[in-house]
């Protein structure tokens, strides 16, 4: 019950955040877009933290230590203030090219937007189903096991692989280009990230140098 009242509380002030990085900057509530995209995002997370609180509990508390604050090695405590300072960005910039009219987003893209948006929290669903140590910050523990099957047979970093989806679709969905140019500062944020966190699995997970040796790709399959 405690873990429940956590996760809705957080999830209140992150969506009045939310709200507030794209309707202040936009300058007008007139911005269907941003409604539409709140109200898929919303209900995707809602749904998502219910079936992740009804089928393991303990996953739903790892990813609930999320944020700077709960990395131990210092390049992750950055990059994760970069990511969520980032994230930001993308909803910030987005809103202003909606008041400005910086680009002209198509209907259909917008919808391809949302798409991607579900496309990419579905899979961080299911590598959370896949590997029940999936946690927010990087961390080993004492029983942990290498998950080497299901998306982690494609791509080392499958959850990152679905939040890099995410992430592409979230500025189309908010109709606007110009928001993609903040990915690009997302994916040197994931790239060193992934480095460093493929250090630490290597010097403290057993069998994670093997599982490497035979799955190549980190983030992307096929490309890197």
């Amino acid at each position: 019950m405690k873990t429940a009242l956590q996760v809705t509380a957080r999830s209140v002030l992150s969506f009045g955040l939310f709200a507030l990085a794209l309707f202040w900057p936009a300058g007008t509530f007139n911005y269907w877009q941003a409604w539409v995209f709140l109200g898929f995002f919303i209900t995707l997370s809602v749904v998502y933290t219910v079936y992740v609180g009804l089928t393991n509990p303990a996953v739903l508390r790892r990813r609930m230590n999320a944020g700077p604050q709960y990395e131990s090695r210092p390049v992750q405590k950055i990059v994760i203030a970069g990511v969520v300072l980032a994230f930001a960005a993308l909803l910030v910039v987005s809103a202003l090219d909606h008041r400005f009219g910086w680009s002209s987003v198509p209907i259909p893209v917008v919808v391809i937007g949302n798409v991607l948006v579900a496309v990419g929290l579905g899979l961080t669903m299911l590598v959370v189903v896949q590997n029940n140590y999936a946690a927010a910050n990087i961390t080993v523990e004492t029983d942990q096991a290498v998950v080497s099957t299901g998306l982690y047979g494609l791509v080392r970093h499958p959850m990152y692989f679905g939040a890099l989806i995410m992430l592409i679709g979230v500025p189309l969905a908010l109709g606007s280009f110009w928001g993609l140019l903040v990915d690009v500062l997302y994916v040197v944020l994931l790239a060193v990230r992934i480095f460093d966190e493929e250090k630490a699995l290597t010097e403290e997970l057993t069998g994670y140098r093997e599982y490497t040796e035979k799955v190549h790709s980190r983030l992307v399959p096929g490309v890197w």
